[in-house]
C-alpha cells in the first residue's frame, strides 16, 4: 500500500508543506486520520530545527493513534527521525525497527520501506546498514505499487555511498547503477535521475574509467543547462574526469563553473581546504584568501 500523504510534501518548500498539512488536518474525518497528519506536521517542525515542537505534535498524535496501526507506524517513524535529527541515532534505531515491524504486520509496504531506509541510516555499523538496506530493497522489489518501488532509489543510493565511503568501489558502482535504473522508471523525477547519474560517474572515475564518467556527467550537465539550474557538484566532477583524460582546457572551464556555485551553496566545500585548493588548481586560479596549499 502506498503513502497517501507523500503527495503533500515538498522538501524544498517546508512553509508550503506546513500549510498543506494544516489544511489537510481540517479535512480529516477521524481521530486516526488526524493523528497521521499531525505526525507530518511534527516532521516539518523537526526539519525546521524545532525538535521540541515536533515532539509535542507527536505526543498529540500518539494519544489519538491508539486504535490505528497506520497512525502508530507514523508516530514511531517521525519520533525516530526527530531523535536522529537531534544527534541520537542509538535512540532512533529501535523506533525505526518497531515502525518496520508494525508496518510489515499491517501490510503498509511504503511505510515499511521508509522505516527500513531510516533504520539503515541510523545503523551502528556498515554491516547493519547493509542488512537493513537489503531488507528494504527486497520489499520494494517485490512490490507493484509505485509508491513502494520508489524506495529502491533512495535505498540503493544510500548503500552505494556507504560502500563508497568504505572503499568498496565495485560494490558501490553496482548499487549506484541499480539506483539509476530504479530512478529512470519515473522520468518525472529528472533531478533525482541526474543525481543518480552523477553517483555512477564519480565511482567510475575512481575506478579508473574517466571516459565513461565524463559521458554520464556531460548528460547531467546538459540537463542542468536546459532547466537553468546549474549544479556545482556536477561541474566539479566533470572537471576531475576531464583532468584524468588530459583535457586540461575542458577541465579548467568546468572547474571555473563549479567554484562560485560550490562556494555559495556547499558548506562542506567551504570547510574542506584541500578540496577547494584542488578545484582552484584545476581552474588555474590562485588560492582564496586564508587558504594555502
Amino acid at each position: 500500500m502506498g503513502d497517501r500523504l507523500r503527495v503533500l510534501w515538498d522538501f524544498d518548500d517546508l512553509d508550503g508543506t506546513w500549510e498543506r498539512f494544516e489544511q489537510a488536518l481540517e479535512q480529516q474525518t477521524s481521530a486516526a486520520e488526524r493523528a497521521e497528519v499531525l505526525t507530518q506536521l511534527g516532521r516539518v517542525q523537526g526539519l525546521q530545527g524545532d525538535l521540541a515542537a515536533g515532539d509535542r505534535l507527536l505526543d498529540e498524535a500518539e494519544t489519538a493513534a491508539v486504535d490505528s496501526p497506520l497512525a502508530r507506524v507514523r508516530v514511531l517513524l517521525e519520533r525516530g527521525r526527530l531523535r536522529r535529527s537531534g544527534g541520537d541515532p542509538q535512540a532512533a534505531l529501535p523506533l525505526f525497527v518497531a515502525a518496520f515491524d508494525l508496518a510489515t504486520e499491517a501490510a503498509e509496504e511504503a511505510l515499511a520501506a521508509d522505516a527500513a531506509h531510516m533504520a539503515a541510516l541510523a545503523a551502528a555499523d556498515h554491516s547493519e546498514m547493509v542488512a537493513w538496506t537489503r531488507r528494504g530493497v527486497e520489499l520494494a522489489e517485490r512490490a507493484t505499487d509505485p509508491d513502494v518501488r520508489y524506495w529502491l532509489g533512495p535505498l540503493l543510493n544510500n548503500l552505494g555511498w556507504a560502500c563508497f565511503a568504505a572503499g568498496q568501489y565495485e560494490e558501490a558502482l553496482e548499487a549506484f547503477q541499480r539506483a539509476l535504473r530504479a530512478r529512470e522508471r519515473d522520468p518525472r523525477r529528472r533531478a533525482e535521475i541526474e543525481t543518480a547519474r552523477y553517483a555512477v560517474a564519480r565511482t567510475l572515475r575512481v575506478l579508473g574509467r574517466p571516459a565513461a564518467a565524463a559521458a554520464l556527467l556531460e548528460e547531467a550537465v546538459a540537463w542542468t543547462r536546459m532547466v537553468g539550474e546549474p549544479d556545482g557538484w556536477f561541474h566539479e566532477e566533470l572537471a576531475e574526469a576531464y583532468a584524468a583524460l588530459g583535457r586540461e582546457a575542458d577541465a579548467r572551464q568546468q572547474a571555473r563553473l563549479a567554484l562560485p556555485l560550490l562556494t555559495a551553496t556547499d558548506a562542506s566545500f567551504k570547510d574542506d581546504a584541500g578540496r577547494a585548493s584542488r578545484l582552484r588548481a584545476l581552474a588555474d586560479e590562485p588560492p582564496a584568501e586564508g587558504i594555502r596549499d
